[in-house]
């Protein structure tokens, strides 16, 4: 089930975000709970963070900002991540399938996101769900514990 985030939230995704297997993927390098609060309470104000819920625990989250203007057609879906320990359950169609079905109804074309180039479980994830490739940011994204940086891809669908 999907709803939006709230503060009393911050614990539960902060383990998701922190986790080994989803920080490396996410904006911020690896930090302990007083320093994710600013950043959660930014995704807070954005009115635009959800997090999926199943049998009442937060198994996943994202961030959907609809762009303004000409392109209001248009969505970007970020911040997104999976329990790692519910992985192959369903819980990424799921909440990612809900999304996209909100979006339509909404009047949202087309959904767009990112995904560093060696995070193939993501890319193949994303490509199951129809989603492409439509270009690649090179030497975008650079993590700390790397002496290397990494291409981000761009990656799009249309809901029409």
């Amino acid at each position: 089930m999907r709803r939006l985030a709230r503060p009393d939230d911050i614990e539960r995704v902060f383990a998701i975000y922190s986790h080994p297997q989803v920080v490396p993927y996410l904006t911020y390098e690896p930090m302990d709970l007083a320093s994710f609060v600013p950043i959660y309470e930014e995704l807070l104000r954005s009115g635009s963070f959800w997090v999926w819920e199943v049998e009442g625990a937060i198994t996943g989250f994202y961030r959907a900002t609809r762009y303004p203007g000409r392109v209001q057609h248009v969505l970007l879906l970020g911040t997104l991540a999976v329990d790692p320990a519910r992985h192959g359950q369903g819980i990424g169609r799921a909440m990612i399938g809900d999304a996209i079905e909100r979006f339509r109804a909404d009047g949202i074309r087309r959904v767009e996101l990112y995904a560093e180039s060696d995070n193939d479980q993501a890319l193949n994830f994303y490509q199951r769900l129809g989603f492409q490739i439509e270009g690649t940011l090179r030497d975008f994204y650079k993590r700390a514990d790397q002496s290397h940086y990494v291409d981000e891809h761009v990656l799009g669908l249309l809901l029409i």
